[in-house]
């Protein structure tokens, strides 16, 4: 066999046999009165016996995996011990994403939260699984802030505030769902002036003045760009507007959220042709074309550009969201995730995991970001039940795995009262859940390998 770029541990090269086990329904502890047709699975069991269980009937079927496995940080948790030798944390986590990566669609996308103990380990671990290639994000995620005083200096890290999460998906994943992060824009303003930064959008259109047309040129697709000429324009600050008004800032803001904008030194073959193609003094342009590409793609739209470079003009409007009017900014989301609100994350679904509990809104985003309402999504790494709760909540079908006794105490507990509507933490309000639906609870069957009084392994 070639030689090829791997990790290598000790006892990686020992056969791993997996026993197929068979699920049997418990349905004293399955939900399924709001929902006899429910295809939701809550299984309890090693968490390895179940994924092969799962394998004849949903390779390939899982839309979106996440996984918040063990960190291996050296503590032990109430909940399980997170305490495992490197080389065996290696082998339980590659024997287990072998499984995952059989069971996620063609399109799918699947997660893998960890920490700085092993998350490089095994980012080269995936990349031997799921292909190099087919490495998508590492994800940052501000988990609490880094305050306080450790007493008397001695440490010698700083203090731990962010995870990671990995992000593979399969060859034929397009892209993510557009997904944006949002703050109420009093609140963002008020961040804004606390940093000493400026605020970009500033600029009033007052009157957009008599629009005339200029002339027509091409795009790269040969297709028309009709360019029109405004003369008289004006313009004035949302300060000055707020002060002739007799308004505050922020009200004016509202007031005048349609035109609202700033401008920007874009790098596009558009605005470069539109450039070519007017005159050099300081006048305000518009055009009218059918985009390409982007969220416009294929419909009429209309673009500004003004002063002598021609200059984009860029409207508040488009990353801003009316909600229940209140006016939010918003952002779209990228690989820095430091807004999540984790506040309140130990209260999350009546149930107490001390071993680092998720928060609602973490998983709500990667759903948002990898799938549909009614997508399969898979998390065997259960806990608390977080994954399961906010997949119910979002429409979304689940399997959800844990090994320990909390599949009773928390996951079930944690899911019965969503179904009867009893939770109101997390993301419950914001997606307006009212309860309903149900799941099955399975156990795994005992193996059926038994070793005779001779010694001799037979079948049960």
């Amino acid at each position: 066999m070639a030689n090829k770029l791997e990790l290598t541990w000790y006892g990686k090269d020992k056969p791993v046999r997996i026993e197929s086990r068979l699920l049997i329904e418990n349905v004293e502890m399955s939900n399924t009165t709001q929902d006899p047709d429910t295809e939701n699975m809550m299984i309890h069991g090693d968490n390895l016996l179940a994924l092969k269980a799962l394998e004849s009937s949903y390779t390939g079927q899982v839309k979106c995996i996440y996984i918040d496995p063990p960190y291996n940080t050296g503590e032990a948790f109430d909940e399980y011990n997170d305490n495992i030798e490197h080389s065996i944390w290696l082998q339980l986590m590659h024997d287990r994403l072998e499984l995952l990566w059989k069971l996620l669609a063609d399109d799918g996308v699947l997660f893998v939260q960890l920490n700085d103990d092993e998350m490089n380990y095994c980012k080269v671990l995936m990349d031997e699984i799921c292909s190099r290639k087919n490495f998508i994000n590492l994800i940052i995620v501000k988990t609490k802030n880094s305050s306080g005083a450790s007493g008397g200096g001695e440490d010698k890290r700083l203090k731990k505030n962010v995870e990671f999460i990995l992000c593979y998906a399969k060859e034929a994943f397009d892209k993510f769902n557009e997904s944006y992060t949002k703050i109420e824009l009093a609140q963002y303003l008020e961040e804004m002036r606390n940093e000493g930064k400026s605020f970009k959008y500033t600029t009033v259109f007052t009157d957009f003045g008599e629009r005339a047309y200029y002339k027509t040129i091409k795009d790269g697709a040969g297709k028309d760009i009709v360019i029109y000429k405004h003369s008289s324009y004006q313009t004035k600050s949302v300060s000055r507007l707020a002060q002739e008004d007799g308004i505050s800032e922020i009200q004016a803001f509202y007031k005048y959220i349609d035109r609202i904008c700033t401008t920007e030194n874009a790098q596009t073959s558009i605005r470069t042709r539109v450039r070519e193609a007017t005159d050099e003094e300081d006048h305000l342009y518009s055009i009218e074309y059918y985009p390409v590409s982007g969220r416009n793609k294929g419909n009429l739209t209309t673009v500004h550009f003004v002063g002598k470079s021609k200059r984009l003009v860029s409207w508040f409007k488009n990353v801003t969201v009316m909600e229940h009017g209140v006016l939010y900014k918003r952002e779209k989301t990228g690989s820095l995730w430091d807004s999540l609100n984790w506040n309140n994350v130990n209260r999350e679904g009546g149930v107490i995991f001390s071993g680092g509990k998720k928060p609602e809104v973490l998983l709500e985003k990667i759903f948002e970001l990898s799938t549909q309402p009614g997508d399969l999504v898979l998390d065997s790494f259960l806990g608390s039940g977080t994954t399961a709760a906010v997949a119910h909540k979002m429409g979304r079908r689940y399997i959800g795995i844990e090994m320990g006794e909390h599949a009773y105490s928390h996951c079930k507990v944690r899911l019965d009262k969503v179904i009867a509507g009893d939770d109101m933490s997390g993301i419950t309000k914001s997606v307006d859940w009212q309860g309903g639906g149900g799941y099955r609870f399975y156990e795994l069957v005992p193996s059926l390998i038994k070793k005779d009084p001779f010694g001799e392994y037979t079948l049960s």
